[in-house]
């Protein structure tokens, strides 16, 4: 019984004594294996971060990346305040032409306003008048205001005193009717001087600001390419900028020309209505001083008049 214990275990012994250093030879293999791997692990890290370094390098070696250029400052009074004295010279000119235009425009408006409403009454009075001596009474007290009122009271003052004195001067030669019609033509061409007071300023504004802004446009464009030539480099911007500042007085020209030629144009047409009107008084007065006879007034109305010691009697009516 006993030699049979001691024969199985010698049995099993002999079986498992094998696998013991197997197990004892592959411990130290697979250390080996993890020691070679960490080490790999830290190569590669090392690698990475030598990338790194290198790629930090390259990019403080290359050069920095230039500042985005600031826009420049770009407008009119830009334009005015790097421009020489002759741009400066040319801009006051405008402002100066602008303003003399609006005052004449502005002045002359109000003006013929009031006298067309002055014309207005006077007329109205005159034809509604009973004889001469009442217009002479109402214009010796309101006075002569307007250019009808005006027309009549030298008309009918030179009809008087050549009745009066006759010609004793050589102005006053010839017949009452010629001394007369003398004295009216004087008085309707004073007073169309008068209407065209201003207008002769309005027609050379109209016809010369254009030209006076083109030339400072040149003037201007002209030392926006001398600078662009001297400077280093030539861009888009460099030239956009100067020469569209240098357009703005092409612009300024227009500005101050278009009033002046809509004023000067409507103030040509006022006056040549308002002259015609005048004159065809002028003959009704005319054709009432001299003959007496019936007068066809200029809007239709017909009356009959005579005179009667040296005072005019309204015979008819309308």
């Amino acid at each position: 019984m006993s030699n049979a214990l001691h024969g199985a275990t010698l049995v099993a012994q002999a079986t498992t004594s094998p696998a013991a250093p197997a197990a004892a030879a592959a411990a130290p293999a697979a250390q080996q294996a993890a020691t070679a791997a960490g080490e790999v692990a830290q190569q590669a890290a090392g690698a990475v971060q030598q990338s790194a370094d290198a790629l930090h390098s390259a990019a403080a070696a290359l050069p920095a990346a230039p500042a985005p250029l600031a826009v420049p400052d770009m407008g009119f009074m830009h334009f005015v305040a790097q421009s020489d004295f002759v741009g400066k010279s040319l801009f006051v000119i405008l402002i100066l032409m602008s303003l003399v235009t609006w005052y004449l425009i502005l002045v002359k408006a109000a003006s013929n306003v009031s006298m067309r409403k002055r014309s207005a009454d006077f007329l109205n009075k005159f034809w509604n008048a009973s004889s001469l001596e009442q217009v002479e009474h109402e214009i010796s007290t309101h006075g002569a205001r307007d250019p009808f009122s005006h027309l009549a009271s030298h008309a009918m003052h030179a009809q008087a005193h050549h009745n009066k004195f006759g010609a004793t001067k050589l102005e006053e030669s010839g017949s009452n009717s010629d001394f007369v019609t003398r004295t009216m033509r004087k008085v309707i061409d004073e007073e169309t001087a008068k209407l065209e007071n201003g207008l002769t300023v309005l027609a050379s504004v109209g016809s010369t600001a254009p030209f006076v802004g083109l030339f400072g446009t040149v003037w201007g464009v002209y030392h926006a390419l001398v600078g662009i030539g001297l400077s280093d480099g030539v861009t888009i911007n460099r030239i956009a900028g100067p020469v569209g500042e240098a357009l703005i007085m092409t612009g300024l020209g227009l500005a101050v020309a278009i009033p002046a030629v809509l004023a000067y144009n409507t103030f040509v047409r006022n006056n040549r209505v308002y002259l015609s009107r005048l004159d065809a008084f002028a003959h009704d007065l005319f054709a009432f001083l001299t003959t007496g006879q019936q007068v066809a007034l200029s809007d239709g109305k017909v009356r009959a008049l005579r005179r009667q010691n040296g005072a005019a009697v309204q015979r008819g009516s309308e």
